[in-house]
C-alpha cells in the first residue's frame, strides 16, 4: 500500500498542495517542456534531461558491462535531449564501488563505444541526434570510495557514521594538487572520445562537494570561501586551458548538504545536530535543517565566470539524509522513514532550485526532485519552466524505472502511471547490496524492469509496483 502518493488525478494532488500548504505548482499544459533550449551554442529539442544515474553494473577494471550498455541505450532512445552521464572515476582509487565506471587511456575507447551506441538509439528512434547532449559525470568518491574512505576534512558527526577517529589521515594538500590534473586529464579523454560536455561533481557529500564544507581543513583547500573553491576553480581554469573554449563544462552541485539524520524509536528520521553544526555547505549553521544558499550563489557566479554553461541543482547525501536529495515513498533498506511528507522535499528542492535560477537567468539550470511526482512530474516541470523557476527538468530515479518518459511526453503529451518510479528505494536496495562475486550488485528498477526483480530476489527481497 502507498503511505504518502495516493492521488487519483491532477486535481487530487492539487488539492494535497493546496491543504497542505505547500509551494508546488502543477499546469495541465506540458509544452513548456517541449521547447528547445540553447546551451552554449547547441540547441536542444526539448526540456528534459536523465540525471546521472549509475547501475553499478561495469567491469572491476572499470569498463562499461552489457547492463551499462543496455542503460545507456534505452537512455538514448527515449525521448530526453539531455543525458547527463553518470558518475565515472578520474582515479581508481575514487570509485564508490568495484563496478564503477573508470576513466583512462585504456578505458576511454570503451566510453567512446557506449556514447556512439547512445547516440544510435536516438538517432533511429528520431531521426537524428543533432539536438541530443551527450556528457560525463567525472567523480572522486572522497569519504565514500572503495574500498577505504578517502577524507578532505575533519566532519565530526558524519565521520562517526563510519567510525572514523581523529586519527584518521586526511589526504594532504599534494595529493589534492595532483587530483586537479587527474580531473583535467579526464576531461580530455571524454572530450576526445566525442562526449558534448562534462559534469566536474561537487555533490552528494563526494570530495568535491566535502571540499567545499571544509572550513576547519587548514592549508590552500580550506578555511574561508576563496580557499574552500580553489580545487574547482583551478580544475576549471586548467581544463579551459587544455581543450580551449569550445567544450561545455557542467557541474551538478549540492546547494545544501543538511545534517545527518538518524532513526528514533519508531524508525523516524531526526537531525543528528540541531544547531552548531559547521560541516554542511548551503547549511544553516545554528539551524541545519534550514538552507543557507548564500555560498552557493556566490559558487554558482564563480563557475558561470569560469566557462561553466550547465549547472545541475541538488542536495542531500543518500548515505545519511536521503529524504533530503530523493523524497521516497519507503526508505532505503539501510535507512529511516522520513520526518516530512515528501511534498515539502519536493517544494525544497524546487525553491532552492528557483533561486538559483532567478539569480543567473541566462544560465542553464538543471532541476532535480521531480521523481517523487510519478507521472504528474512532467505537469510541475512545465510550471516551473514557464515560470522562469528552472531551465531543464531531469529524473534520476524516475528515468531508471522510466527511460522512455521524454518519447511518451512528446508522442502522447503525458506520462504513463503504470511506467513511473514509484519511489520504494530497492534501486538503492541493491545499490547497498555487496553479497555479489563481483562485490556489487547491479542497481536498476525492481517494480518496472523484470532483470532487476531477479536480482533483488537474489538478495531476498521482492517488490511489486502499487
Amino acid at each position: 500500500m502507498s503511505k504518502y502518493f495516493k492521488y487519483r488525478s491532477l486535481d487530487d494532488l492539487r488539492r494535497d498542495v493546496e491543504e497542505r500548504r505547500v509551494g508546488i505548482d502543477l499546469v495541465d499544459d506540458i509544452a513548456p517542456l517541449l521547447s528547445p533550449v540553447t546551451v552554449a551554442g547547441r540547441t536542444l529539442g526539448n526540456r528534459l534531461a536523465v540525471h546521472p544515474m549509475e547501475g553499478c553494473d561495469g567491469t572491476l577494471d572499470g569498463l562499461p558491462g552489457e547492463l551499462t550498455v543496455r542503460r545507456w541505450e534505452r537512455f538514448g532512445a527515449g525521448g530526453a535531449k539531455l543525458i547527463w552521464g553518470e558518475a565515472t572515476a578520474v582515479v581508481p582509487e575514487g570509485r564508490a564501488n568495484p563496478r564503477q565506471l573508470l576513466i583512462s587511456d585504456e578505458t576511454a575507447p570503451h566510453l567512446e563505444k557506449l556514447l556512439n551506441t547512445t547516440r544510435r538509439a536516438h538517432r533511429e528512434r528520431f531521426g537524428s541526434a543533432d539536438d541530443l547532449l551527450v556528457g560525463l559525470q567525472l567523480t572522486h568518491s572522497g569519504r565514500w570510495s572503495y574500498p577505504e574512505p578517502l577524507l578532505a576534512r575533519r566532519a565530526g558527526s558524519i565521520d562517526a557514521i563510519k567510525g572514523l577517529g581523529s586519527e584518521y589521515a586526511l589526504l594532504d594538500d599534494a595529493y589534492l594538487e595532483r587530483l586537479e590534473d587527474c580531473f583535467v586529464e579526464a576531461a580530455t579523454l571524454a572530450r576526445d572520445a566525442g562526449f558534448d560536455f562534462v559534469d566536474i561533481k561537487q555533490c552528494h557529500t563526494y570530495l568535491l562537494n566535502e571540499l567545499l564544507a571544509s572550513r576547519t581543513r587548514e592549508g590552500p583547500y580550506g578555511g574561508d570561501f576563496e580557499s574552500r573553491t580553489r580545487f574547482i576553480m583551478n580544475v576549471l581554469r586548467k581544463i579551459r586551458d587544455r581543450v580551449g573554449d569550445d567544450f561545455i563544462l557542467a557541474s551538478r552541485v549540492n546547494v545544501y548538504d543538511g545534517p545527518p539524520f538518524a532513526p528514533d524509536g519508531d524508525n523516524i528520521g531526526r537531525p543528528v545536530a540541531k544547531r552548531d553544526y559547521p560541516w554542511g555547505f548551503g547549511t544553516n549553521a545554528d539551524q541545519p535543517e534550514r538552507p543557507d544558499l548564500d555560498e552557493p550563489l556566490r559558487l554558482v557566479g564563480l563557475l558561470r565566470e569560469a566557462g561553466v554553461s550547465l549547472v545541475n541543482v541538488t542536495m542531500g547525501s543518500p548515505y545519511f539524509n536521503p529524504h533530503i536529495g530523493r523524497p521516497f515513498e519507503r526508505p532505503p533498506i539501510d535507512g529511516y522513514w522520513p520526518p516530512e511528507h515528501p511534498l515539502v522535499g519536493v517544494q525544497r528542492h524546487f525553491d532552492a532550485t528557483a533561486t538559483i535560477q532567478e539569480a543567473y537567468p541566462n544560465l542553464t539550470i538543471v532541476g532535480t526532485g521531480y521523481s517523487w511526482l510519478r507521472h504528474y512530474a512532467a505537469n510541475a516541470g512545465a510550471a516551473n519552466v514557464g515560470a522562469g523557476r528552472v531551465s531543464i527538468m531531469g529524473l534520476g530515479r524516475g528515468a531508471l524505472a522510466y527511460p522512455d518518459f521524454g518519447a511518451d511526453l512528446v508522442e502522447q503529451g503525458a506520462m504513463n502511471d503504470k511506467k513511473a518510479c514509484i519511489g520504494v528505494s530497492y534501486c538503492t536496495a541493491l545499490m547497498r547490496a555487496k553479497n555479489n562475486e563481483l562485490g556489487q550488485f547491479p542497481a536498476g528498477c525492481v517494480p518496472r524492469d523484470p532483470l532487476y526483480a531477479a536480482e533483488m530476489k537474489k538478495i531476498g527481497g521482492t517488490a511489486n509496483a502499487d
